[in-house]
């Protein structure tokens, strides 16, 4: 049987939303398979989280475990009469025990009556769990990824844009059957979002590294720039060196909802490239107007 969900988290009773997520988000890291590789215990305490996670986060069913209509696992509980008819009858004075009418047949009436009110009960399936390697394009800009459950059944998963690996989305009514007109349970995908070679998530923006020419660094140029987006053209001004930054607004994560677009920002990075004896010519009989020393202001440590 499952243990209490709030000692799973952690957390008080009156805990606020914003609290169980806090905590789940923290536990999740924890323990997640991932990092805790060849130890189970981290596996069970992962899943005993998430599951935790996933009756608190809802609040029908933390409301329905609050008043102990279900229990940890989401199962119904007994109806609050199941039993009570001997406890009634034994914890009486004695000669009051069974002096209502009936007496024992009464008794295990009432107890067979509640048995089979609880199992004919509408009872909810149960949730599923399962994990989505997510591109990193499409958690950038939002897109819809398809899974493929053990079953061989397949979910069309929507992701918004701005999703991170660890992040667990739900799908109402695609997990187990419920049973005796109860509701279906939920899928709860969890999402592993790629890396990518050329980018760099901070926040909402995006950070590039651009490699350019000596030439398109000191002349300045109009250059072909890979954004998740597409290509775009951009402009860099001359005398660029290496490190400087260019911004590029509302190019990074998508925007979702009320929040504004990121940015995408690109580092130059001055490639001089292969030897060329024009270049280097140039450079021998070179003096330049205003000369300045590159490496001034550096002084090792003492």
């Amino acid at each position: 049987m499952a243990d209490d969900p709030y000692k799973t988290l952690g957390l008080s009773r009156d805990a606020t939303p914003e609290a169980i997520k806090s905590a789940y988000r923290k536990l999740a890291r924890q323990h997640h398979p991932d990092l805790n590789p060849g130890k189970p215990e981290a596996e069970a305490k992962f899943k005993a989280v998430s599951a935790a996670h996933d009756l608190l986060s809802d609040p029908e069913r933390r409301g329905r475990f609050d008043r102990g209509e279900i229990d940890a696992e989401g199962q119904e509980q007994r109806p609050a009469g199941y039993g009570g008819g001997y406890r009634r009858h034994a914890d009486a004075a004695q000669g009051e025990r069974y002096a209502e009418a009936g007496g024992f047949e009464d008794i295990f009436a009432d107890m067979f009556e509640a048995r089979g009110r609880a199992a004919s009960a509408p009872r909810r399936g149960r949730d599923g769990n399962y994990r989505l390697a997510v591109p990193f394009r499409s958690a950038v800009l939002g897109a819809t990824e398809r899974l493929t459950l053990p079953d061989g059944q397949v979910l069309d998963v929507k992701i918004p844009p701005g999703v991170v690996t660890g992040q667990v989305l739900r799908l109402r009514g695609q997990g187990g059957p419920g049973r005796n007109g109860g509701p279906a349970g939920d899928a709860l995908i969890e999402l592993e979002v790629a890396e990518h070679p050329l980018y760099r998530r901070d926040g909402m923006d995006l950070r590039m590294e651009l490699p350019v020419s000596l030439a398109e660094a000191v002349l300045g140029a109009a250059v072909e720039v890979p954004t998740p987006a597409g290509t775009l053209r951009v402009t860099l001004p001359a005398g660029s060196d290496t490190g400087r930054q260019i911004r590029l607004r509302g190019k990074g994560i998508a925007a979702a909802g009320s929040r504004p677009a990121g940015d995408l920002f690109l580092t130059l990075r001055v490639v001089v490239g292969k030897p060329d004896a024009a270049l280097e010519s140039f450079l021998r009989s070179w003096t330049p107007e205003h000369p300045q020393d590159p490496r001034a202001g550096l002084e090792a440590e003492a």
